[in-house]
């Protein structure tokens, strides 16, 4: 992943480009899986702007970006699952409004370590067996989620409660959101999760498809099952852009808030620059892109909700924005 922030502000500080006014700043946080993306985005930006504007990326969760966010406190939320009607609510009362904005694809992958030989596949209901609340405390061992595996523990690593692609996993593979066994590691660092697995037999884990893809050399990706007659895929850009890796693929979003982008003309031109640099990047921190013509119709969905609100340097179009819980056409 990429690390080069600090790297840009050193040498700004070193050319003595100063430190831009607090309304000179944008401020995104979220999702630990949307977060290579970000970074990337967030540097190539700065560096357009010669140091006039700073990008903040920080990594909360999908659920403690989403806090912040309809606190006001930042003006991009990245999220691995779609904001919660009662985040919304959260938003609304604040007076917060927002557009929604797809930016990459994503699959959720079914890690383990590489010397596993025996946990090739795995269908959807032993995922389900495994993760849902009643496991917890009983089945601790390879043998019992099915008779044919080792009998040797089971090491579970998985995303933390802050996390969108907790929310995601537990709701398409337990079948309610937040509904999962404790007794596991948990983190929203999913560094943290690789280093568990790969440093580990036994164990098991999930996480974002680009952590499994910088990884891969020290870790083996699970085929996925839907149901007991399906065909086992394995989680690849190929698989999730034609719609087969399921129900484990997902979207990566933005969440705008419209008002600050309107009155801060950086944070429009920010969202341009994601939207139209999004394939490049997305290559390049092995995120999974959206169709092409999906950048272009998300562009013309967040000028028509900035114009919606009155600005006067976007032009309207005719897609529907949601913004909020308000259509805008």
């Amino acid at each position: 992943m990429r690390g080069g922030l600090h790297a840009i502000w050193m040498s700004c500080f070193l050319a003595g480009c100063g430190t831009p006014p607090p309304s000179e700043v944008v401020r995104v946080d979220g999702s630990s899986t949307a977060y290579p993306l970000m970074e990337a985005v967030a540097e190539e930006y700065m560096r357009t702007q010669s140091g006039k504007v700073r990008v903040t990326v920080g990594v909360s969760g999908t659920g403690g970006g989403f806090k912040k966010f309809c606190r006001g406190d930042i003006d991009i939320a990245a999220a691995s699952r779609p904001i919660a009607k009662e985040e919304a609510a959260r938003c609304a009362a604040a007076g917060v409004a927002y557009v929604t904005l797809p930016v990459a694809y994503d699959a959720i992958t079914v890690v383990v370590h590489p010397k596993n030989t025996w946990a090739e596949e795995l269908s959807v209901a032993q995922l389900r067996r495994l993760w849902q609340p009643e496991a917890q405390g009983a089945l601790l061992r390879w043998n019992q989620l099915d008779p044919a595996f080792p009998d040797r523990p089971i090491h579970l690593y998985g995303a933390g409660a802050d996390s969108g692609t907790f929310d995601y996993f537990t709701e398409a593979v337990v079948g309610r959101p937040r509904s999962s066994r404790g007794d596991y590691t948990a983190s929203e660092d999913d560094n943290l999760l690789v280093t568990g697995v790969a440093g580990d037999v036994g164990a098991l884990g999930f996480f974002g498809f680009a952590y499994y893809e910088e990884n891969a050399h020290r870790l083996k990706a699970v085929r996925i099952r839907q149901d007991a007659d399906a065909a086992a895929v394995s989680p690849s850009r190929e698989s999730v852009m034609q719609g087969r890796y399921r129900p484990l693929s997902r979207q990566l979003l933005l969440y705008v808030n419209t008002q600050h982008a309107q009155a801060r003309p950086q944070i429009a031109n920010w969202v341009h620059f994601a939207l139209k640099q999004a394939q490049p990047l997305i290559d390049e921190v092995r995120n999974i892109p959206l169709e092409a013509a999906a950048y272009e119709h998300a562009f013309r969905r967040f000028d028509a909700a900035l114009a919606a609100l009155g600005a006067t340097e976007v032009v309207a179009a005719q897609p529907t924005a949601k913004v909020g819980t308000v259509d805008v056409r």
